[in-house]
């Protein structure tokens, strides 16, 4: 359980630095970052990615992205539940907005919610294993443990050097096993 709380934890913090999934750089870095398993060596493509993903050209859904995740760090989830939507009605294909919410429904046990927000950050962006890695954590929460097994495997074959997602696979092979996490 904890290495689940790990990579949940990896998933809010990491998107705090600054999305626009169309970023012609994206496709360099998803490259780099396959061709590496070590953490430390991934950290900073894993950075710049999310940096890439949150950022806006539009000033105003800058700055929504920037008060919800103002929110978020604060623990007023709700509310940043709301900006996140607002957010997402005023820019439907802004990845990161979706993958926000999704995390927050998450975290406010919203899984269902949570995973329809995830299904729209894949449609958008197929490479967010941010969004891979947390539809992992929807379906452990669900007790969808082989879907789960998935969408922690497709979350590596993105970034190979998510260790926490490799923690998860371990305990999930111990559930499958017939051991409790």
């Amino acid at each position: 359980m904890k290495h689940l709380l790990s990579l949940l934890a990896l998933c809010c913090l990491s998107g705090v630095l600054h999305a626009d999934q169309n970023a012609p750089e994206l496709a360099d870095l998803f490259t780099a970052l396959q061709n590496t398993r070590d953490p430390i060596t991934a950290a900073p493509i894993e950075a710049r990615i999310w940096n890439l993903w949150v950022q806006h050209d539009d000033p105003a859904a800058a700055r929504l992205m920037a008060q919800g995740l103002a929110q978020e760090s604060s623990g007023a989830l709700e509310a940043a539940v709301a900006t996140f939507s607002q957010l997402i009605a005023q820019e439907p294909d802004f990845a990161e907005a979706w993958n926000r919410r999704a995390t927050l429904h998450y975290l406010l046990g919203n899984y269902a919610a949570s995973k329809a927000d995830i299904d729209q950050v894949l449609k958008l962006e197929p490479y967010h294993f941010g969004a891979l890695s947390g539809l992992g954590l929807v379906h452990v929460a669900l007790g969808e443990y082989f879907q789960a097994r998935s969408a922690f495997n497709a979350a590596l074959e993105v970034n190979p050097s998510m260790e926490a997602v490799r923690a998860n696979l371990r305990e999930l092979d111990r559930v499958l096993e017939g051991q409790a996490i």
